[in-house]
């Protein structure tokens, strides 16, 4: 059976063009829709792709018609061939069932390699390029991380506001860090907090 398929984009457009051609090619059972190309959600192209059985033709005018893009008509064409379907289209000639059409499958598939290449390949360089201009930084570093420097901050003499502030971490993790260090700058052995510990400085260079 010959299955036609024709879409337009909005409603103010009309399909009389694309139902002609179709009448003309043979069409006996045709699948109409007015939608949006970009939508996934085409209800009677899912119609189609269910109603066709091994030995029909789905044919459409155009193939902007059918797919979105080269990816999409792609899995539309996979999906027929699974069901040993035909796919024709009208204003190339293209025919799934010929060598040509073969061939010329085989080119959309390889643009659709590269296009998909490409679009990887930029947006590597993007992000390159934004981390080298300081744009995209990693993962902030957790209090625990900044541990040495904490303590070196401590070590010259900045209170734990400044190195709070320094550090971009909380007041209260710098008292942890700094509560776990000897008065020789060196973690307690049990880690514990020490509240009567101070490093390298007076009560008075700790207010707040």
């Amino acid at each position: 059976m010959l299955v036609g398929y024709a879409r337009v984009s909005t409603v103010g457009q009309k399909l009389d063009v694309q139902l002609g051609q179709l009448k003309e090619a043979g069409v006996e059972k045709l699948f109409q829709e007015k939608a949006s190309g970009a939508k996934a959600d085409r209800p009677r192209l899912l119609a189609l792709l269910d109603f066709v059985r091994e030995g029909d033709t789905v044919i459409v005018t155009k193939l902007d018609r059918i797919a979105r893009s080269t990816k999409d008509l792609l899995q539309i064409i996979d999906h027929l061939e699974e069901k040993e379907v035909r796919f024709r289209v009208l204003n190339i000639n293209l025919d799934t069932a010929t060598p040509t059409g073969k061939l010329m499958l085989t080119m959309l598939g390889a643009i659709a390699t590269f296009e998909r290449e490409m679009m990887l390949e930029r947006q590597a360089e993007g992000m390159a390029r934004a981390k080298a201009e300081g744009r995209i930084k990693g993962r902030p570093a957790t209090a625990r991380a900044q541990t040495v420097k904490v303590v070196e901050l401590a070590e010259k003499g900045l209170n734990r506001k400044e190195i709070a502030a320094t550090c971009k971490i909380s007041l209260a993790s710098v008292y942890r860090i700094l509560a776990r260090m000897d008065d020789w700058g060196n973690p307690y052995p049990n880690q514990g907090i020490n509240k009567n510990t101070r490093l390298h400085g007076n009560r008075d260079s700790d207010k707040i």
